[in-house]
């Protein structure tokens, strides 16, 4: 039969494509349907970070992780949100996972320093961080795929590319030795590969693109152009992907990775709290909930989806930027529309915007939310990549998305804010900077918070004073790197129906699937390790299915 598979994916993420070349590396014939022209999804435009305990790029940097460490702390942070099982399936196959894509891809990985998991003070929590990145990666090894190649989020400088650990030093050019350095090493590499005709990328680029070489090595085809139109059943049992124009017919069966639907305005809307918008997301345009809904015509259940991988955004004119450092610098704070501190301002990102919503169902208690900082801050730091001391764009200004003022009390009015809770807000934090310790809520107490504080400020690298003029105040928003919630899973990635039992012949792994972290974030690169470990899950499964599903161990 023409157009038949063993197995079809649908999505070419971090998850669909290690399912892809998992599987071809088993024996399997395989296709990728990717909806979007360009291939990569939401992975291409990341970080690139990859949490996987246990891992042999952790051991190469010489981390001990043992297993019962990692297991403690999921089970500490995540808890009963999520089964068991699949928690254990995650931490048991993670580090074979990263090795099969080192042995058939161009991709290395290396430890990130200090890139602490989110919640290091839990139960087996590691302050010196358990995430890998990918070394940078010569994108002229596409070839005219290049072309295709999902853009990232924000394009590095000059075409320099850049390494999450590369990030935190370049963001403190104007305090600390380390970003000169940092500056001069990314020039020596730039100029490097100029001179043997390369054209580095890293990040999320370098992983997507790593990942693609490894399918056109092993002979699986990424098409293009293609959306999942519906799933084809016979007999209770899913057959195959329906695309305008074509149906591909799947022997053993079929895995959904093609995101989450934080594209989908009407699906938002339905799931999640307001105020909610696609605008604010920064996943991939393509991800508006194909698969999760593809998924509910056959009966599956879903979890988490009222949910996301949040993280207070700047809504920039340009576009969304997920503030990362921003938030964590000292001679910065966020309040409320009342002019309140209601959180840890250097907070993981999920639990940040978490806190904004407030708790209940009722309307967000924390949201508009406003970023407030010092002129010394502007001074001082990188700002959704603007240089120190450099002007905020005019346009932001004109758009409401950042004020200026001379005094604390002239910035409330400007913001719509009562300046005697702004002013009594900032003169409080001023005294928790003076002393270093945050009594209301702690920041710089975890080491997390510290890994984008500036460690030549004293007594604490988070915590800062607002003192010199002009005072600014940027516009926060509940964005998100994608959404949480999708198609209930067993540790096989088998897409499960509401009453529990399988649906035969479907999968679904990444963000089309509920998220095996619940509601919280273990650590950098806890969204890719996660999709990558159940693509590959469902791949070894399939492997072991025959035409009637009815192959391998229950």
């Amino acid at each position: 039969m023409a157009n038949e598979y063993d197995v079809v994916v649908a999505g070419s993420g971090a998850a669909g494509m290690t399912a892809a070349l998992a599987a071809a590396r088993r024996g399997l014939s395989v296709v990728v349907l990717e909806k979007a022209a360009c291939f990569g999804g939401s992975t291409a435009r990341s970080g690139g970070g990859v949490w996987l305990p246990g891992n042999h790029a952790l051991k190469a940097a010489g981390i001990d992780d043992p297993p019962d460490k990692a297991r403690e702390y999921l089970a500490a942070i995540v808890g009963d949100v999520v089964p068991e099982a699949n928690r254990e399936a995650f931490l048991k196959h993670g580090p074979e996972v990263l090795d099969l894509i080192t042995d058939h891809t161009p991709l290395e990985f290396r430890w990130v320093p200090d890139y602490s998991d989110y919640h290091p003070e839990a139960p087996g929590g590691r302050a010196q961080g358990r995430s890998v990145e990918p070394k940078p990666l010569d994108a002229k090894l596409l070839g005219a795929d290049l072309a295709h190649l999902e853009p990232p989020y924000s394009a590095p400088p000059l075409g320099v590319p850049i390494t999450q650990s590369d990030y935190r030093w370049l963001s403190l050019l104007a305090r600390h030795p380390r970003g000169l350095a940092r500056v001069a090493k990314l020039g020596t590499r730039w100029l490097a590969g100029r001179v043997r005709g390369q054209q580095p990328i890293a990040m999320g680029q370098a992983l997507a693109a790593g990942l693609f070489l490894g399918l056109r090595r092993a002979g699986v085809d990424v098409l293009l152009s293609t959306p999942l139109v519906e799933l084809t059943t016979e007999d209770g049992r899913v057959t195959g992907v329906r695309t305008p124009g074509k149906t591909f017919h799947a022997r053993r069966g079929v895995l959904l990775a093609c995101g989450g639907f934080e594209h989908n305005e009407e699906m938002r809307t339905k799931y999640q709290r307001a105020p909610i918008g696609t605008e604010w997301t920064v996943g991939a345009a393509a991800n508006t909930g194909d698969g999760i809904a593809a998924g509910l015509k056959l009966g599956a259940a879903t979890d988490l989806m009222d949910d996301a991988w949040w993280g207070p955004s700047i809504p920039l004119t340009g576009g969304p930027w997920f503030a990362l450092a921003e938030r964590s610098r000292p001679g910065s704070l966020m309040v409320d529309a009342r002019g309140t501190r209601f959180v840890n301002e250097s907070a993981p990102y999920v639990e940040a915007v978490h806190a904004m919503y407030g708790e209940g169902d009722g309307p967000a208690e924390h949201i508009p939310t406003w970023l407030v900082f010092d002129q010394r801050y502007r001074d001082r730091y990188l700002f959704t990549g603007i240089g120190p001391r450099q002007p905020l764009p005019g346009r932001w200004y004109k758009a409401g998305i950042v004020a200026k003022a001379p005094t604390i009390e002239e910035l409330a009015t400007r913001i719509d804010i009562d300046a005697e809770a702004l002013r009594s807000t900032v003169e409080r934090f001023n005294g928790f900077a003076r002393t270093g310790v945050d009594e209301d809520f702690h920041r710089g107490r975890s080491a997390y918070d510290h890994y984008y504080g500036d460690p030549r400020n004293r007594p604490n690298p988070s915590l800062g004073p607002l003192a010199k003029p002009p005072f600014y105040a940027v516009k926060i928003v509940p964005g998100d790197l994608g959404t949480k919630g999708g198609l209930r899973t067993d540790e096989h990635a088998r897409v499960l129906g509401e009453d529990g039992s399988v649906i035969p012949g479907l999968y679904a792994a990444g963000n089309t699937s509920a998220a095996v972290m619940g509601r919280t974030y273990a650590g950098p690169g806890a969204t890719i390790g996660p999709a990558m470990v159940f693509g590959y899950l469902a791949a070894e499964r399939l492997a072991t299915e025959d035409r009637t599903g009815t192959g391998g161990s229950q």
